[in-house]
């Protein structure tokens, strides 16, 4: 194939733009050339009360709030991304939201499905868990695909099966889409003002009459928001895509004292991932016994026993055959480029950990964990 250059446009509201440009500059744009990540920002909409009324931020402030993911398209034309795509040659992209840890980026194998149809739009869905589940389901309504919220659907909808015992309505958005540079042109010049506003109903710190600011505990107020995915009716050529939940969506939306979707809950989704790919690609995982640990990685564990693969090692399991095969490890395990260059030199077999185990396994070194 041909070399060339994936760029990485980024978008933030103005609360977070500067922070994330600061980011990036500190850890050297994690060995990007800096004119190649596009960070831009999306516009705002003020906040509304229950009743109706523009909220205060300050005394002299209107509180507003970014204007939804589906703000992305006036973004993209207000400031010349979409000019700078053709600039690059860029055909197609690959559009995700930043809260899924599994997410792969630029993935070869949803962008050539969606190519090889010859859509100009396309979206990534998992089998919903379970008949309530709070996802929206990408189905057709009419001609058109659109994704319909859980909120909008019935029970009994939610819950009619097919013959073969499948929701019938089990194709769960997961935010995870292809467009073609064209596709999103026609929306921005066409389409962008018929995109709907949905309410969010929100926690939304304001200011007092007497002039305190209050930080409410429950929802106090209404965002505006549109919707990424509110294009899809939009599509003459629509594709949709099913993956494993397991290896493609983890979403964090909770904080860490959370049951579910916290931090530490992707972390463990990452791990497991990993600690799979090892599995097939004829690793194996030892205890301080030695005796061989399940197949099935654990629902939790901690930090100090994490099995992580470098992105530079592997991008979704493959090449690993010759890094793992045929070896057996002690967690934590990291795979990362210096595991690799260790393992080819004959001081990398016989401990574990650098520390040694007594059963002749190759060492792990441990470049970082999660």
């Amino acid at each position: 194939g041909t070399d060339c250059v994936i760029p990485w446009y980024i978008m933030t509201s103005e609360h977070t733009k500067g922070k994330t440009e600061d980011f990036f500059r500190q850890h050297d744009y994690f060995g990007l050339k800096a004119s190649d990540v596009i960070i831009f920002e999306q516009d705002m909409l003020p906040c509304f009360s229950f009743d109706g009324k523009i909220m205060l931020q300050s005394a002299c402030r209107l509180a507003r709030a970014p204007n939804g993911n589906g703000g992305l398209y006036q973004a993209m034309g207000t400031q010349g991304v979409v000019a700078d795509m053709r600039r690059r040659g860029v055909t197609c992209m690959h559009v995700y939201c930043v809260d899924n840890i599994l997410v792969r980026p630029a993935d070869p194998v949803f962008l050539g499905f969606c190519h090889a149809r010859n859509a100009d739009c396309g979206a990534k869905v998992v089998k919903k868990a379970y008949p309530t589940e709070p996802v929206g389901v990408i189905c057709r309504v009419d001609s058109h695909f659109e994704v319909v919220e859980y909120s909008e659907i019935t029970l009994e909808t939610a819950e009619k099966r097919r013959p073969n015992g499948q929701l019938a309505y089990n194709a769960g958005n997961i935010c995870n889409h292809y467009f073609t540079v064209d596709f999103v042109a026609a929306i921005i010049d066409q389409h962008e003002d018929l995109l709907e506003h949905h309410v969010a109903k929100k926690k939304i710190p304001y200011v007092r009459p007497d002039g305190d600011v209050c930080t409410p505990t429950t929802p106090n107020g209404i965002k505006m928001e549109k919707y990424v995915f509110d294009v899809f009716k939009f599509s003459q050529r629509f594709a949709v895509l099913e993956v494993l939940r397991e290896d493609e969506f983890s979403p964090l939306k909770n904080g860490p004292s959370a049951a579910k979707d916290s931090p530490q809950a992707c972390c463990q989704a990452l791990q497991n991932m990993h600690y799979r790919w090892v599995l097939a690609a004829g690793g194996k995982f030892r205890d301080g016994s030695g005796s061989v640990l399940p197949l099935i990685p654990p629902s939790q564990q901690p930090a100090s026993e994490c099995c992580e693969i470098s992105p530079l090692v592997s991008y979704a399991g493959e090449g690993l055959g010759t890094v793992v095969g045929g070896k057996s490890f002690r967690m934590p395990l990291v795979v990362d480029v210096d595991f690799i260059d260790d393992s080819s030199t004959p001081q990398a077999s016989g401990v574990s950990n650098g520390a040694g185990n007594g059963i002749g396994e190759p060492r792990a070194k441990m470049a970082r964990t999660l």
